[in-house]
């Protein structure tokens, strides 16, 4: 049986201090107990990746002030935990593109939006970026972060 896996972006956001400082945004969700991950969202029907990521981020963090650097070449997937499903069904999972961008100058977080998905949100050395990373998306991260810092961006 072929499974359904719901379209999504995710964002490896650099602080605007790139490259001089190499510090990667994570935040904590408002639904789950200290759940810390990268922005992300689904993409509607017809919609570009790049838009939907750029809409995604300005409804999750309130700013779509960003330089996207780069693109993982391939959607990378992953299936819900048993006690997730129900909350998107009919989905098993998601096929993620991931971005790396790096937050303009100018941009500012504002975690208060309209349906609010964030209750605080930090930067982290890239080193330690996946300490605090616990849950099912972590092989997925891992992956990611590898081919942006294979490229040469960390």
């Amino acid at each position: 049986m072929q499974k359904n896996y719901r379209p999504n972006v995710a964002a490896v956001i650099l602080s605007s201090a790139y490259p001089f400082k190499c510090e990667i945004f994570v935040a904590r969700r408002v639904d789950l107990s200290d759940v810390w991950q990268f922005p992300q969202g689904g993409i509607d029907k017809g919609e570009e990746p790049k838009d939907a990521l750029l809409r995604e981020l300005e409804e999750e963090i309130g700013t779509r002030d960003v330089e996207i650097l780069y693109e993982y070449p391939e959607w990378l997937s992953y299936d819900f935990p048993i006690n997730a499903k129900k909350k998107l069904y009919p989905f098993d999972g998601q096929t993620q593109k991931y971005f790396l961008v790096r937050l303009k100058s100018n941009a500012r977080v504002n975690l208060n939006t309209k349906h609010p998905e964030f209750s605080e949100f930090k930067f982290i050395n890239v080193k330690n970026v996946l300490d605090g990373i616990n849950h099912f998306k972590k092989p997925i991260y891992i992956k990611a972060l590898s081919f942006f810092k294979e490229k040469g961006f960390f």
